[in-house]
Formats: C-alpha cells, sequence, structure tokens
C-alpha cells in the first residue's frame, strides 16, 4: 500500500427514486445495488466497493428517507440514520429533473444537526434529463441552501449515471475527501454482500417491473436454497436457485402470478438472465408465491425476513 493511500467510507442519500443505486453501480463499475422506476427500492444498506491504487471507496447505498407509513418504513429510516452516523462523506443526491422541494430541505436539516457531521457533497443527478441552463439554475439553487439550512458543501457536482458524465470526477472528489487509511477489502471485491442477498435482490427487482404502483412495498424475497447441482460435468455447472416472493394478501398474489402464470414466467426469464450475468453460471430458478398477511406492519414476520 503506497504512502498517502484514502480509504473510507461513503454513502448517496437523498429522495426515493433520486438515483442513489444507479450513481452507486456506476461509481463502482458493476451491477450491486438493484434499480427501478419504483420509489424505496433499495431494502438494506448495500455496500459497493471501488478500488484504486490510490484509494479504497465503500459507497454504501441506502434506502431513501421517507414519510414512514408502516413498521419496515420506520425499520429503513433508523437504517438510513444510522449509516450517516458512520461514513466520512455523504453525497445528497438531487435531481436536475426536479425543483428542491420541502423532502429534500427536511433531508438536509437532518444532515446539519447530527453532532459529528461528515464532509457533505451535492450531487445534481440526471444532468442528461435538463438543458444546461436548468441544469445551471439547478447548482443555484442547491448552492443557496447553504445559508438557509446552515449546511457547506464541500462540493456542488452534476453528474449523469447514465451517460457516465462527470462519474469519475465525483468519484475524484469523494475519494480527495476520506482520511488516509487501509485497504479494507481485497482487490477486485465489488461487494460484501452475500451471494443470496444479490440473488433476492436481482429476482426483487424482476418483479418490481411492471408491477401496479400500490405493489412494490408489499413484496419480499427469500431464498429458500442456494446450490450448484450435484453430478453435473464441472465444465456444465448448473445452479439450482429455489425462492419465495412474498406479498401480503392473496389479491397480489394474483396479480404476481399473472393470467395462466404468464407474469411469473416472464419475472423468472429476467431474473435468470440477470444471475446468470452476476454469477457467471447457468442458472434453474424455481419461484414460488407466498402470503404473509400485513408483513410490513409485524415485527415478527419483518425480523424472519431479514429487516
Amino acid at each position: 500500500m503506497s504512502a498517502g493511500f484514502r480509504s473510507g467510507f461513503a454513502c448517496f442519500v437523498g429522495r426515493p427514486n433520486a438515483g442513489k443505486s444507479t450513481l452507486t453501480n456506476a461509481i463502482v463499475g458493476q451491477k450491486v445495488a438493484i434499480a427501478s422506476s419504483k420509489p424505496q427500492t433499495t431494502r438494506h444498506a448495500i455496500r459497493g466497493i471501488l478500488t484504486r491504487p490510490d484509494a479504497q471507496l465503500v459507497l454504501i447505498d441506502t434506502p431513501g428517507l421517507h414519510r414512514p407509513r408502516t413498521l419496515l418504513g420506520e425499520r429503513l429510516n433508523d437504517l438510513v440514520r444510522e449509516t450517516w452516523s458512520e461514513v466520512d462523506v455523504v453525497g445528497v443526491c438531487l435531481p436536475c429533473d426536479q425543483r428542491v422541494g420541502p423532502g429534500d430541505r427536511y433531508l438536509i436539516s437532518e444532515l446539519a444537526a447530527l453532532p459529528n457531521r461528515p464532509a457533505l457533497v451535492a450531487v445534481a443527478t440526471k444532468s442528461d434529463l435538463v438543458p444546461p441552463p436548468r441544469v445551471a439554475e439547478h447548482l443555484l439553487s442547491i448552492q443557496a441552501l447553504e445559508a438557509e439550512l446552515g449546511v457547506i458543501w464541500r462540493e456542488i457536482v452534476p453528474v449523469s449515471a447514465l451517460t457516465a458524465e462527470q462519474v469519475d470526477l465525483l468519484a475524484d472528489l469523494l475519494v480527495g475527501l476520506l482520511p488516509e487509511g487501509p485497504v479494507f477489502y481485497p482487490d477486485g471485491e465489488a461487494t460484501d454482500e452475500p451471494e443470496e442477498t444479490l440473488v433476492a435482490e436481482l429476482i426483487r427487482e424482476a418483479v418490481l417491473e411492471g408491477v401496479r404502483d400500490e405493489l412494490p412495498h408489499s413484496i419480499a424475497v427469500t431464498v429458500e436454497e442456494m446450490g450448484l447441482r450435484p453430478g453435473r460435468p464441472e465444465d456444465k455447472p448448473l445452479l439450482d436457485v429455489y425462492a419465495s416472493l412474498v406479498v401480503e394478501r392473496d389479491s397480489q398474489k394474483g396479480i404476481v402470478i399473472g393470467h395462466k402464470g404468464e407474469r411469473l414466467r416472464e419475472v423468472g426469464r429476467a431474473a435468470r438472465e440477470q444471475i446468470s450475468r452476476l454469477l457467471g453460471t447457468p442458472v434453474y430458478l424455481d419461484l414460488r408465491v407466498k402470503v404473509l398477511k400485513d408483513w410490513q406492519r409485524d415485527p415478527k414476520h419483518l425480523n424472519r425476513l431479514g429487516f
């Protein structure tokens, strides 16, 4: 390890759907966090790791802070606040295609009130969605928050995770704010998530695409069993994955399965492709749908599902 090697932890925060997971994936250089057009897709803190010759940046992708309507929502908010107290840098994501709103101001004032405040970077995400004059106007309104809310931005930077514009610059800025320190993870490791967790997340991502707005929060995925099928030749491995999609009501079960099982087959196909790409092995995926009544509000169910 060279002298002056920097290492530490950063997280992106923002209201739901501000582009946090997509940005985490763009900086890490591969998919470690699922992204979906549905708000509150992220449900636990996932670590993405960027290792360079001069630094190791560990990015913690957290759920969006929101007004909780369930016990699950409360626990997700607690997780966000817990993460803030553990990181060196917080990147506040403020999408260029939306004006700075009350939700953003609430979030930033919460950060401003932290006793040991991490370095704060304002990230104007989704810069590809609006023309340059609108980006400039957005950056000025972000700057105005310093005086209004009592924060100090160490940097204000527009980025587009989709076109990769300024993503490398943002990574450099985050690294520059880390303390000198050791390597935490082996080179080449992109995440410390167990494979079962990543597989469950990829299945959930496939389920979220195309479901109705009221459904996303009601879906959880558990991997019941996962392992290489015995007796296969070494050059033709097959990974068996048995997973359950958990919903809260019978009516939701019908939506997830779809007409004659069509929807569930489509989910299985999309998830299988992603899992196979992630793990580099052909996959046999068995999906079942289970109903756990009102699991988001039941502490026992939440504990069992890992929240």
